[in-house]
């Protein structure tokens, strides 16, 4: 661990960047020896939910799972852990609840006495989205501002709690990378009031909602790309949008997405297909090189893809390449660091690794 921080430092002059892995285990216990704590700076939980206003636990073991998670500090003295509340699922109660002071001040007493119930470093506010109906939630125009006002009043009420609990206390959120968020989001504001705003820069092709194969987190915009998105375009719009880089942390996804019936063309890239019912977390995707699958490597993307020219089978995912270039982006970039979904999608922890040791990794130097 002392290795990491040292080089890091070195080639950031500065900070080092932050390791967040969201953990997502549901109605399960954790056990302390499948998290690899000594790589981490912070455990983002999820996720904690949101009813009638006030947040709340979200499944069956998380006090002992805050517990083993706490319990880590003891092999790294640096870890943060923080509950994540929301989510994908769990976003349809944000709108009420942040719509009037007197809502947020009863969400963020319920929130303040949960990290001080479990011994927590902070929340991660996962609204999915302000302003839009995310998986079919309720929303308003009001939302934007409101957003705003949330983060600011929780905030300031872990600005108090700091000095009385004598610890730090991190607040963050977790940001949609689309044009959409940021139209209906102050992200300019928000990022005063936050530790760090961790960009989902993933799912910018799924299945579900693309007829065409594609990139689902791609580091650089291929121009054959009819979305012509990418993580990199995303972060640029973010600090065009007023968030500090320092402040901006790159999401990777530690799973794929796979389509089925995508002709052969461009080795299945950029195609029409329909969704596969394939499992495709990295540990999963990674069994398929042995089973007809050939993997490719889009340059100009530095994203890798599979495909099955038999079955006709196209799969986006990261590997230990791509992951290394996006910490390396990271480092050039002075961005606040990388955050991943999730974290057992590579419980052998090969992406982990390739993380860290592109943040051990000193950067060339600039010759004049």
């Amino acid at each position: 661990m002392t290795l990491l921080f040292f080089a890091v430092a070195s080639a950031r002059d500065g900070a080092a960047p932050e390791v967040i892995a969201y953990v997502f285990v549901m109605d399960r216990a954790l056990q302390a020896g499948e998290i690899a704590a000594e790589k981490l700076t912070r455990i983002n939980y999820a996720f904690a939910n949101l009813k009638n206003g006030e947040m709340v636990e979200g499944f069956q073991h998380d006090a002992d799972n805050f517990a083993t998670l706490n319990s880590l500090k003891s092999r790294n003295r640096h870890l943060q852990v923080l509950v994540s509340v929301g989510g994908w699922t769990w976003s349809g109660g944000f709108s009420d609840m942040a719509r009037t002071v007197e809502t947020r001040r009863k969400f963020i007493a319920s929130a303040v006495a949960f990290l001080d119930k479990y011994r927590l470093d902070g929340i991660d506010i996962d609204w999915e989205y302000p302003g839009l109906p995310g998986i079919g939630n309720p929303f308003r125009a009001e939302d934007r501002e409101n957003y705003t006002a949330l983060l600011k009043e929780l905030r300031q009420q872990l600005d108090v709690k700091e000095k009385v609990w004598k610890r730090p206390l991190i607040t963050s959120v977790a940001a949609g990378a689309s044009a959409e968020f940021l139209e209906h989001t102050q992200m300019g504001i928000v990022a005063r009031y936050v530790n760090t705003v961790n960009l989902m820069s993933y799912d910018y092709y799924e299945p579900s909602s693309s007829t065409i194969t594609g990139h689902h987190a791609p580091l650089f915009t291929n121009p054959a790309d009819p979305k012509a998105i990418s993580a990199d375009a995303s972060l640029r719009a973010f600090l065009a949008a007023g968030v500090p880089a320092q402040k901006l942390v790159l999401g990777v996804p530690f799973y794929g997405h796979a389509w089925s019936g995508v002709g052969p063309a461009s080795n299945g890239l950029f195609q029409p297909g329909k969704p596969a019912n394939i499992p495709a977390n990295y540990n999963q995707i990674v069994k398929l090189l042995k089973a007809g699958y050939l993997r490719y490597w889009d340059k100009t993307s530095s994203a890798p893809y599979l495909y099955n020219p038999v079955t006709r089978t196209f799969i986006s995912y990261e590997d230990p390449e791509s992951v290394r270039l996006k910490a390396r982006y990271v480092l050039q970039h002075k961005l606040g660091g990388i955050m991943f979904w999730d974290y057992h999608g590579d419980s052998d922890g090969a992406l982990l690794n390739a993380i860290h040791a592109a943040f051990e990794e000193p950067l060339p130097r600039l010759t004049h």
